[in-house]
């Protein structure tokens, strides 16, 4: 729980799938939210007596009423023997109190994790309401304010939910009445403003699109919502989630756009597309975030915002109800401050759709939950293994090496090899920059899916319903009106024939680099997600060129020695193979833990008062 103590007493508390199949969505079908999720396992469920899950008040009761039992008495209680003597005792008792989530001290908002807000509303030291209410509070200071000289505000939201606080004081009140139903019960999460929400427009970042009111979540926003979470804002992006910009004119009168800023250094972007999700979460703005990935979208404003982000591997979380780029390489995920919260987020937007056929390749392969992977010993016996080109941070833009990401890599490797991993050198393949060299489908598959999403989702409030109509609107990024162009001239012809190729591409990476990790016996790939706000050649096209998890996790800062952009974070990214989540959410969980690389941004502290 970070800094903040757990007050809980004894005495307190006696009281493998085919791209081919990505590229198109039939009709949408009724969503199904995940099967509901193990409380949190195993830290805070391996000691539950009462067989509910998780370590409560009751268990500490019944395990206090066993005192003196031994094996063979009619009240032992073998699971709460937690020293092993053979015999219940005030340790045990003890022991099993300290399993609970419950904490009755002060609740700071700032970083606050899952685990935190949880104890806290548990205990009563909190609620959804008052949570919600500080979130809301911090988004009005903090968003459109001009905090630095020479910066730019963050422009991290672009709508507020009105019925955020009903949706809390809903949750408070399935706390009072059935106790923690899920990890993320009365939890504020913000959206990226490309997933469709049915109390607040979904505008893709467009202004052409303000009026994008739909009448259905989608299925990662129902996920959510079945688990209890509050969605509190959509996000700001890169308009119709294009670029690294985040740029966008949803909102703003025709011809005016905004940018985002990071929270670290308001003079540079907060990357993008997923930019307003990660600048609202590193400043504590929400609890936890969810963007989209097409070619980096989740991964580049992760790194730029010291965040943990996930993009899952492609079929493990529906896309239906958000707004495509490309089929064939779009996907969801989480943005989040620690591996924990990433992972419980992760939980509640997993599952098969079948207005999603890609998602029918997880049946069977997705466990209860995910944090029963994270262990701080996860890495070791661990082989971590690494490609040289991929931390060649050198271009004919930038011919001096990145010094940060030299230093924060040097020291990676010394945290991975002193945690009992074994990092390992890997031969770069003949194919391997050939399939780092295959292009987003962003161009060639744009309109074709988002004529899919416009038949099955968009409000019939909207006038704009095509690309060329949006064109016709003006009301866009300007700088966008040629790339827009570009896009609504791809003919089914063009499309089809792309697809062909493209997802034979991306077919075949995803045998050879899952035949790569196998060959050197690997449990997952590593190589930084960018550099000091900006990017490191084409290592962000792995994951989406063969559909491949990723985790990118925070692996240090920039320091005055290295000479870089001040203030700037460095992410390391970790691959792994189809569906295997768990194992990439397991050792970055024990890498995050060893390093602490993440920091607050100071300019975003606590509101007075």
């Amino acid at each position: 729980m970070g800094s903040r103590t757990r007050r809980a007493t004894a005495i307190a508390a006696a009281g493998l799938t085919t791209v081919a199949t990505l590229g198109a969505f039939p009709a949408a079908a009724a969503a199904e939210p995940a099967a509901e999720a193990a409380i949190l396992a195993p830290y805070y469920t391996e000691l539950d007596v009462t067989g509910d899950r998780q370590v409560t008040a009751d268990d500490v009761r019944l395990v206090a009423e066993s005192l003196g039992q031994e094996p063979g008495d009619a009240g032992w209680i073998p699971t709460a023997d937690v020293d092993g003597d053979e015999v219940l005792t005030i340790t045990d008792v003890a022991a099993v109190s300290q399993r609970m989530i419950y904490d009755d001290g002060p609740f700071e908002l700032l970083e606050a994790s899952v685990v935190d807000m949880q104890a806290a509303m548990n205990a009563g030291a909190t609620t959804s309401v008052d949570i919600t209410t500080q979130y809301l509070d911090r988004i009005e200071a903090y968003d459109t304010a001009l905090i630095e000289e020479g910066g730019r505000p963050l422009h991290s939201i672009i709508s507020v939910n009105d019925a955020a606080l009903a949706a809390a004081a809903d949750a408070d009140a399935v706390r009072a009445d059935q106790g923690m139903t899920s990890m993320l019960l009365g939890v504020p999460v913000a959206m990226k403003d490309n997933y469709d929400t049915a109390d607040m427009p979904t505008t893709a970042g467009c202004g052409c699109w303000n009026d994008n009111q739909t009448a259905t979540d989608a299925f990662m926003v129902s996920g959510l919502r079945a688990d209890g979470a509050v969605i509190v804002a959509k996000a700001s992006l890169d308009e119709f989630a294009y670029g690294f910009a985040s740029e966008f004119s949803a909102f703003q009168e025709v011809g005016d756009s905004v940018l985002v800023a990071s929270p670290y250094n308001t003079n540079q972007t907060a990357g993008g597309s997923s930019g307003g999700t990660g600048a609202a979460i590193a400043a504590n703005l929400a609890g936890i975030g969810f963007g989209t990935d097409t070619g980096g979208s989740i991964r580049v404003p992760s790194s730029y915002n010291q965040l943990v982000g996930i993009r899952p591997t492609v079929g493990l979380a529906s896309r239906d109800g958000i707004v495509p780029l490309a089929l064939s390489q779009d996907t969801g995920g989480p943005m989040a401050r620690s591996v924990l919260d990433a992972a419980v987020a992760l939980d509640a937007v997993v599952g098969i759709d079948e207005a999603d056929p890609a998602t029918a390749a997880q049946e069977g392969l997705v466990p209860e939950s995910y944090t029963e992977f994270l262990d701080e010993d996860a890495l070791a016996g661990a082989r971590i293994g690494y490609i040289g080109s991929m931390f060649d941070t050198t271009s004919q833009w930038s011919p001096t090496p990145n010094a940060t990401v030299e230093r924060v890599w040097t020291d990676a490797q010394a945290t991975i090899e002193g945690l009992g991993g074994e990092v390992v050198p890997i031969d770069e393949p003949e194919w391997f920059a050939g399939l780092l060299a295959e292009g987003s489908g962003s161009t060639n598959e744009f309109r074709h899916d988002l004529d899919i999403y416009i038949e099955n989702h968009l409000s019939e409030d909207v006038a704009a319903r095509s690309l060329d109509a949006i064109i016709d609107t003006g009301h866009f990024v300007v700088s966008r009106q040629g790339t827009y162009e570009t896009r609504a001239a791809v003919t089914e012809e063009q499309y089809e024939a792309w697809m062909d190729s493209h997802t034979a591409v991306l077919a075949q990476g995803k045998v050879d680099v899952q035949a790569l990790l196998d060959e050197y016996d690997v449990d997952a790939l590593v190589y930084p997600s960018g550099s000091t706000y900006g990017t490191i050649g084409r290592n962000l096209r792995l994951s989406p060129n063969t559909g491949l998890p990723a985790v990118t996790v925070p692996m240090g800062v920039s320091i005055p020695e290295d000479g870089t952009t001040a203030n700037a974070g460095v992410n390391l990214e970790w691959l792994g193979r189809d569906f295997d989540e768990g194992t990439l959410l397991g050792l970055t969980y024990a890498f995050e833990q060893a390093t602490g690389a993440r920091t607050s941004p100071e300019l975003y502290g606590a509101l007075a008062g």
